[in-house]
This record gives structure tokens, sequence and C-alpha cells, in this order.
């Protein structure tokens, strides 16, 4: 096993970041880049950028693991799904596309699985056997740690985001009543345009008010704009004692974009806990994440430093 650095990917849906990570999660130097359209011009770019990552670092790195969006085959690399903004994704080999590219190793998790992975390994819940990662971004996504390790199921294990039960809104899946509805970025901006009078309620593409400025009002005082952000919080404390009570988990990281706004949601999230503990009695804690824009990147090369037993 190597003790030198290793690279880390982030692949999303609007930039690509690689990151030279040392074995204690030390970042030493990163590269971003807009992400394109398309999985062979992705996989082009990703390479580039750990290629230019690796030399401002002036390092080499022993191998390579991403963090890609959509649903990932733990056995093959492969992306099996994601979003319709990524145009031409699934059915793209990750690993074997940017293992040709870069002539290193690869290793390939779903973002939110190397972001949990981030977290568990040099971040909030850091020494903790068992933990469940939620990501509130654009999105919503979700994450098990299980006795030590990240447990990814066919490849979509701890996807919550798409968990049944949260009303009728439509999801972005097509499916209806997910917690994605009222606990992503979207979502937020979908109910306060509703809220406020069905202005904007296709959300800042149509002309509403985007998340960061629903965060703002509601510091200052807007009551519906607390109230979209409370009743995410309160969605979001649901969707923890459903993981309590299914894997009897102790300890949930939050983080993504609108995490950043722990403050709002906090207070609805812990009321919901509350309301209807564990029936096993034991605590959950939630924490929000530590490592920031960080976490998946970091977590990609944690993946990628457990498996260089093959070099």
């Amino acid at each position: 096993m190597t003790d030198g650095p290793t690279a880390g990917v982030d692949i999303g849906g609007t930039k690509i970041r690689a990151a030279v990570v040392m074995p204690g999660g030390e970042v030493l130097t990163s590269a971003t880049a807009p992400t394109p359209s398309g999985g062979a011009a992705m996989l082009d770019v990703a390479a580039a950028l750990v290629e230019r990552a690796a030399a401002s670092a002036g390092v080499r790195v022993a191998a390579v693991g991403v963090g890609a969006a959509g649903v990932v085959d733990p056995a093959t690399g492969e992306v099996l799904a994601a979003s319709d903004t990524f145009a031409g994704w699934i059915g793209t080999n990750v690993r074997t596309g940017l293992g040709s590219r870069t002539g290193l190793p690869v290793v390939v998790a779903n973002d939110v699985d190397s972001f949990l992975v981030g977290e568990a390994t040099w971040g909030a819940v850091r020494g903790v056997g068992s933990a469940a990662g939620i990501a509130l971004g654009t999105g919503v996504g979700g994450a098990l740690w299980l006795d030590g390790a990240l447990y990814r199921g066919a490849g979509a294990a701890g996807e919550i985001g798409h968990m049944p039960g949260f009303g009728d809104a439509a999801c972005t899946c097509g499916q209806r009543g997910h917690l994605e509805t009222l606990a992503s970025g979207r979502s937020v901006e979908r109910r306060y345009g509703e809220l406020v009078g069905g202005v904007g309620v296709g959300g800042v593409g149509a002309g509403g008010v985007g998340a960061a400025e629903i965060e703002a009002r509601a510091r200052v005082g807007d009551p519906t704009a607390a109230r979209v952000f409370a009743d995410a919080g309160h969605a979001v404390g649901s969707a923890v004692l459903v993981l309590a009570a299914l894997l009897d988990v102790g300890h949930v990281v939050v983080g993504g974009g609108l995490a950043r706004a722990w403050d709002l949601l906090e207070p609805a999230l812990l009321a919901r806990l509350r309301d209807e503990p564990p029936v096993s009695g034991h605590t959950i804690e939630v924490r929000p994440a530590l490592l920031g824009a960080d976490a998946t990147v970091v977590g990609a090369a944690a993946l990628a430093l457990s498996a260089t037993s093959w070099l």
C-alpha cells in the first residue's frame, strides 16, 4: 500500500474538480473546470485536471478516486443512472475510461458516497463505527457507512432523496412525494415561490428567487422564507428517523449547499427527533459536515488510497 498522495475527483453537474490529497487528508492542490456535455468529454476534462493538479503539487499520484454524480455500479464503475442534466453520462464506464486516460488505477463511487467517506475518515463523523450521510444540494443524496466501511449495495444504497411519504409534489425523477420535494435547494425555491403567490414557481430558471436569497430573507425575518427552511429541516428529521429505525445508526452528517443554512434547518430537524425518538432509545446525533467543498474529493482520494493494495 502506498504512503504517498492520491487524486480525488468530484464530477458534478456544473464543474469537475480534481485534488491531490495526502494520506492524512491534506489537500495539496486542486484544479477545477466547467463540466462539458457527454461522458467522453467529461472524462477528458477529469484526466486533464488530475494531471494539472499533480503537476502543480510537483508529485506523482498513485491512484485516482472518483466521486461521480449518478448511480454507479460498484463492480464495474459504469454509470447506471443520472439526472437528465447529464447528457451522455449514463453508460459511461468511469473506471476504464479514466484509467486509460491517466494510466492509473481508478476507484469510482457516487459523489455522496465519497462525501460520506471523507467525513467518516477525516471529518464530522471521524471515528464513528456507523453513520449515514445526507447531502442537501440541488437534489438530495444519501450514503451509508456501516461497521467502519462504505456500504454501497448494488450502487444506490442510502439514496434517501427518493424516499416516498413526503406529500404529493412532483419529484425530478417523475414520481411524487419524495424527500427531495421538500429538502433540496430546488424545492426550497419552488415552495417559496408557491407560498408568496405563485411567483417563479419553477425556481430561479423561471424568474423566481434563488435558495441563497431565500436564506438571506429568512435571516432578516421573512416568515415565508423561514417556513420553507423549517419544513426542509422537519423533512430531513423524518428521514433520519427512518434511517435510525431501519439501521440503528446513531450518527448522521448533513452537508451540501443547502446545509450552509444549518441554523435555519437544525431547530425543526431536532424538534422532529424529539417528537418521535427511536424505539431503541438510542440517541441520534446529527452533525453538520466539517470538510465543506473538500469532502467529496477527499473521500474519493481515501477510497483510492484504501485500494492501492493492488499496486
